[in-house]
């Protein structure tokens, strides 16, 4: 029988999903754990490989097993010898020909920032901190441009070995939430209404936590991650609008803003229809 699962993980301590030599995957935990409920060698194909150090909330893999444990029963069976850094969130029978990988039609990542002058060691693994403020209205322009069905070589980091850099993408989608934070005064009554994280003089936001949510039909190597990246030195003032229009139709990487790191990227969904 095969299955369809989804599964959440802290990438932090892991080498990426993929089996490695060099320490341990998210596929070899939870295959072991599937073992270990099924009492057989047990392959789980994922949606797509996350690198280390990426997290997901909404991974899909597929498996076969021969088991008498009813699909819905199954999570509670993998999460009781499944590290407490990874979950298995909801399992489901699914057709012979169902493949978590092949079958795959859109999925959408999420790449999380916080903005603050000081470091917030909550957040800290699984956000990239940015101590200064952003333009986010410059954002979410700067966006627009990559929306659509481009060459996106100009956002895949070297060492790949894809031949055809088109993909497209459907949404870029930007938004902010308030950072808890301890005022030293109170506020004057005309600001009562106002966020705490927006400065009126300069439309920057800052005392925040910012999502850029990219979703598409496939991505390149750490494209979400230089997306992300691109997108912070607009916020900056380092790049424009038209820079980032004329970094995709160049495909120079160079033009492009830098990769940021792998803790602040989550795999939030994987869309089948």
């Amino acid at each position: 029988m095969r299955y369809k699962a989804v599964i959440s993980y802290l990438g932090s301590g892991y080498v990426g999903w993929q089996r490695q030599l060099n320490g341990l995957s998210v596929q070899q935990a939870l295959e072991e754990a599937l073992e270990k409920v099924f009492g057989a060698p047990t392959h789980a194909t994922a949606s797509g490989r996350t690198d280390a150090g990426v997290h997901a909330e909404g991974q899909v893999i597929h498996f076969d097993a021969e088991t008498s444990i009813p699909a819905e029963k199954i999570p509670f069976a993998v999460n009781a010898v499944l590290p407490d850094d990874i979950s298995m969130l909801l399992c489901e029978e699914a057709s012979e020909d169902f493949n978590a990988r092949f079958c795959a039609k859109r999925k959408t990542y999420a790449y999380r920032l916080y903005l603050s002058r000081h470091r917030r060691p909550l957040l800290d693994p699984t956000h990239e901190h940015i101590p200064v403020p952003l333009d986010l209205a410059a954002m979410r322009e700067a966006a627009k441009e990559i929306e659509g069905t481009h060459d996106f070589k100009c956002f895949e980091a070297a060492g790949s070995v894809i031949k055809n850099t088109v993909r497209t993408v459907y949404s870029v989608n930007i938004s902010a939430g308030t950072l808890p934070i301890v005022p030293l005064a109170s506020l004057p009554s005309e600001l009562a209404d106002v966020p705490m994280f927006l400065n009126l003089t300069t439309g920057e936001e800052f005392n925040c936590t910012v999502d850029i949510s990219v979703t598409g039909n496939g991505f390149l190597y750490n494209m979400v991650r230089i997306i992300a990246g691109t997108l912070v030195y607009v916020g900056m003032g380092k790049l424009s609008v038209e820079d980032v229009r004329k970094a995709i139709l160049s495909k120079d990487r160079t033009l492009a803003g830098k990769t940021l790191p792998a803790k602040g990227l989550h795999l939030i969904e994987v869309r089948y229809d």
